[in-house]
């Protein structure tokens, strides 16, 4: 029976990447009079003493907020910038490549699930979803095949392609090169971050080149930056970046350092390299 019903929901809104089943309605209570008495008095005196105290705090020498008091700085009401900074700027354009790798046990912010069993950091998901969203409502069929990766799921793929060479013919060191360029060591995949997303179009679900030539991968090409993302490994900076044109792997960097890349033509290796490097 749950599961039906978990499908009827899912069938009402088809092209959303999230999904959250309604909530069955609440009984409400009543509140006796009583107890919102009981409440108010107590928020009342609790004010009152507030306000004593720190009349009494101001007449003995002490400091206001805003202020200072003797023999001491002003007051630090919020954050040192350069916190504030870190945690609403900095994450977003986070360097992980073959030269600054993620830790095993680092930790994303906060995860949201979407649909498929993939999962993003939640930071990037609203302007993930209205990308998704007027890409569908060009009449377009984008579908995420790849978003957040585990240092175990990494290695997995990682070890994967290495067999595939090794049986071309390669030796151990060889395979592993040559596996690097096409799919990331664990620890150096944007993947593990949640911050990046493979995106394929549903009338060709084929990771090759020829992906840039379908309808979806032209809309996003153009549009990613309006919403934050760039296509993050071009076919003309893989010496940079290290890793093989890939058309259908986008990044989120914020829509100000998206705009910025695109029109200088950058990849992230360029644009940070004038910058502070973001490392975890």
């Amino acid at each position: 029976m749950a599961e039906n019903r978990m499908m009827r929901y899912e069938e009402e809104i088809p092209d959303r990447e999230y999904f959250v089943a309604p909530r069955h309605a609440r009984r409400r209570r009543r509140v006796s009079w009583k107890l919102l008495l009981l409440c108010a008095v107590l928020f009342l005196s609790g004010l009152l003493l507030g306000r004593a105290l720190a009349a009494e705090v101001d007449m003995e020498g002490g400091y206001r907020a805003g202020g200072t008091s003797a023999g001491a700085g002003p007051v630090q009401a919020i954050a040192p910038v350069a916190e504030q900074k870190k945690d609403t700027e900095e994450w977003q354009l986070l360097l992980v490549n073959r030269d600054h790798l993620l830790s095993e046990d680092y930790k994303i912010h906060e995860m949201t699930k979407l649909r498929g069993g993939h999962s993003v950091d939640s930071r990037i998901y609203p302007d993930l979803q209205k990308m998704m969203d007027d890409a569908r409502a060009e009449g377009l069929q984008p579908l995420i095949c790849s978003s957040y990766r585990t240092w175990d799921k990494q290695e997995e793929l990682f070890q994967r392609k290495v067999s595939y060479y090794l049986r071309q013919g390669c030796d151990r060191q060889e395979a592993e090169e040559k596996a690097s360029a096409w799919v990331a060591r664990p620890g150096t995949s944007e993947h593990q971050a949640g911050l990046a997303v493979d995106i394929v179009d549903v009338a060709y679900q084929v990771l090759d080149e020829q992906q840039e030539q379908t309808e979806v991968q032209q809309w996003l090409m153009e549009h990613c930056a309006e919403y934050g993302f760039i296509l993050r490994y071009p076919t003309d900076k893989s010496e940079l970046t290290g890793v093989s044109y890939e058309p259908w792997h986008y990044r989120y960097v914020g829509k100000e350092a998206a705009r910025e890349l695109t029109e200088q033509g950058l990849c992230l290796e360029e644009y940070l390299s004038g910058q502070s490097v973001v490392l975890f």
